[in-house]
């Protein structure tokens, strides 16, 4: 019997078919639009299941606000503190007790946890939330867990949750899983088309959509930027054209403090009004209350390796039909609300369908020396939703070779474990290694989590005066990053050799 709760939502009506099928069967999964309530209330209602017993519910989420917003939420729901039934992991912070058995960890986390820990001990079930997104970390995730399931696990559920794929593609992946299908419950959304104009900045126009939304609406609004930079320049904009004190701006991104991300989710003050802008960090998985509006510039940033000079770097591209669909279902969560679009109506037939998964154009040296570790030099041996694309793995070889992470035969070195400890990707790891043997490794570990970490020390292209801003930040965030980055260094130093294994993780 599943246990009832007080606010019923649309999710509740495929809960019991839903036990079931994880009682049956050791995979499934679950396709439900935005605000239908999976994040928040399917672990919920699987805490009681028979087979779950004494064990835990592990819950990824691809983005940390998402994972700390989601455990407060359910905790709440329990009339608890999270930390006490369920808890989260993330990597600046976590709030776990050994009262927990429900723990939202953020994609890297969990490779991490399941590479330690192949039999995933103490485990019942693992929820992939948000897959649609299609991580990197959530594809290897997914193909572990599957992995461990077939070999080590067979009583291991694996449950696959999205607003948009094609759930049947998922469940051929799972061994012809269930598919669970909920409607969900959305409000009308009027959409208005406002154009774009190419001779005039993107942020003028938002702020100028932004400011009439605000006039021709009652309600809260949500708009949606490319990045950090686009972001703040919109604020200043909006600042010069609202003067209203019962409005409030404010940002939302992934490199902000978690308190500053807290204070855009929250509700508005009685008699306030909220204007959110928020990169696609709010597409999914956050529900910010009072919001009926969205204003949307179209566009999103994802990242993009360029092999030449072995790093990624976020790219500026035309969002997919699956997200802008998203963005605009924000505002007929609660009430009817309205769309303002920054782009012609018949432009949405040529957006892309789906937004390109991560593996098909990510640097993948970092998911290979993980591969090795576990034991496989062929990805093809495990069931990754959309392969490796050969010609990146190549490379990735050739880099993890030069790097010693890697045998002529593909296999693991001992280098190659103590490089995979640092969690780091394997150049800015080899990076600490070889510094700390010139006496360098402390500012070696501050490069790598600048590079790690977007926004830590500013913006500038002058990585010494992005250095010396970092070493002066005292926000939370960087402090973390700080203590990071002297952890990183301390590994090396502390070992006998730089390059000898076991070394303790560090969640990515």
């Amino acid at each position: 019997m599943l246990r009832a709760f007080d606010t019923p939502l649309p999710i509740d009506a495929v809960l019991d078919e839903l036990s079931r099928r994880l009682a049956d069967q050791n995979a499934a999964v679950l396709v439900a639009p935005p605000g239908a309530g999976k994040t928040t209330r399917v672990p919920l209602a699987l805490l009681d299941a028979p087979w779950l017993g004494t064990k835990k519910i592990i819950m990824l989420e691809p983005r940390r606000i998402a994972a700390r917003a989601s455990a407060e939420r359910m905790a709440r729901t329990l009339g608890e503190r999270a930390g006490d039934t369920v808890g989260y992991r993330v990597r600046f912070g976590s709030k776990i007790s050994r009262a927990t058995r429900i723990e939202v960890v953020t994609e890297g986390i969990f490779t991490r946890q399941i590479m330690d820990d192949p039999e995933l001990t103490g485990i019942a079930a693992v929820l992939f939330d948000e897959f649609h997104e299609r991580s990197l970390d959530a594809d290897l995730g997914l193909a572990l867990a599957r992995d461990a399931q077939q070999g080590l696990r067979e009583d291991l559920r694996i449950l696959v949750m999205s607003a948009t794929i094609d759930g049947a593609r998922v469940a051929r992946l799972l061994g012809d899983a269930p598919v669970i299908e909920s409607l969900g419950r959305a409000f009308p959304v009027e959409t208005r088309y406002l154009g774009r104009k190419p001779d005039a900045p993107l942020e003028r126009q938002m702020a100028e959509a932004i400011a009439s939304a605000l006039r021709e609406n009652p309600g809260s609004v949500l708009a949606f930027l490319p990045g950090a930079a686009e972001i703040r320049r919109t604020q200043t904009f909006l600042a010069e054209r609202i003067h209203d004190a019962s409005i409030e701006i404010v940002p939302l991104f992934g490199a902000l403090d978690a308190a500053v991300q807290d204070r855009a989710i929250q509700p508005a003050p009685k008699g306030m009004r909220k204007v959110v802008l928020a990169t696609s960090i709010a597409e999914t998985s956050l529900t910010i209350e009072g919001v009926r509006i969205v204003v949307d510039c179209g566009m999103a940033r994802g990242p993009r390796y360029e092999p030449d000079i072995g790093l990624t770097r976020l790219e500026t591209v035309r969002a997919s039909r699956a997200a802008v669909d998203q963005r605009r279902g924000r505002a007929g969560r609660t009430e009817p609300g309205v769309c303002y679009r920054l782009w012609d109506e018949p432009q949405t037939a040529s957006l892309p369908a789906y937004t390109q998964p991560e593996i098909l154009s990510a640097d993948l040296s970092s998911l290979l020396l993980d591969l090795a570790q576990w034991g496989v030099a062929d990805p093809g041996a495990l069931a990754f939703l959309d392969p490796p694309p050969a010609p990146a793995l190549k490379e990735a070889r050739s880099l993890l070779g030069e790097l010693g992470a890697l045998d002529a035969d593909g296999r693991i070195t001992d280098e190659g474990k103590s490089l995979r400890a640092l969690a780091l990707p394997p150049r800015l790891a080899r990076m600490i290694v070889d510094s700390h043997r010139l006496g360098a490794g402390d500012a070696a570990a501050a490069i790598a989590a600048i590079l790690t970490e977007r926004g830590l020390g500013g913006d500038s292209v002058d990585l010494g005066a992005r250095l010396e801003q970092f070493r002066r930040d005292r926000t939370p965030r960087a402090t973390s990053a700080r203590q990071m980055a002297q952890r990183w260094a301390s590994q090396v130093a502390s070992s006998p050799s730089p390059l000898r294994g076991g070394w303790p993780a560090e969640g990515r």
